[in-house]
């Protein structure tokens, strides 16, 4: 049913994976489908943005993120899964979208997260744009 299965993954925050995570490597396992690690690093190239750091300050953010998103895959994912790191820029919703069509995913596997709005209650700011903007399936994992 499923053969590429995306997990969005905040590496600071462990709620984003927690539950996730493992509901995510059964259906893997269940489907035989591939899962595949999205980590969002903000995007530090917007001119307004990027004037407040120093030169070289992504490239290095995207390489730190890469060798902790591999720590994280080696530490968490079963060897049986396979499984691929893909890190994007962007606002996190957005870019966990184009992640997902990019790698030809039929579902995203995400936690949701209580944070202040109401709406966040229900599912999280990510989750709830993410729902709302994709063709892909979303599994919501609280």
């Amino acid at each position: 049913m499923y053969q590429k299965i995306v997990l969005p993954v905040d590496l600071n925050e462990e709620s984003s994976w927690r539950k996730a995570l493992p509901t995510a490597v059964t259906l893997c396992r269940t489907f035989g489908a591939s899962l595949h690690v999205v980590t969002v690093l903000p995007d530090f190239h917007m001119p307004l943005v990027g004037s407040y750091f120093p030169n070289g300050f992504a490239e290095k953010a995207h390489q730190r993120l890469s060798e902790a998103q591999h720590k994280f895959i080696e530490e968490h994912v079963p060897e049986d899964v396979q499984v691929q790191s893909v890190i994007v820029d962007g606002s996190p919703w957005e870019a966990i979208i184009q992640a997902a069509v990019k790698v030809g995913a039929d579902l995203i596997v995400m936690a949701s997260h209580n944070k202040r709005k109401f709406a966040d209650y229900v599912l999280g700011p990510n989750a709830e744009h993410v729902v709302h903007h994709t063709k892909i399936s979303v599994m919501i994992v609280r």
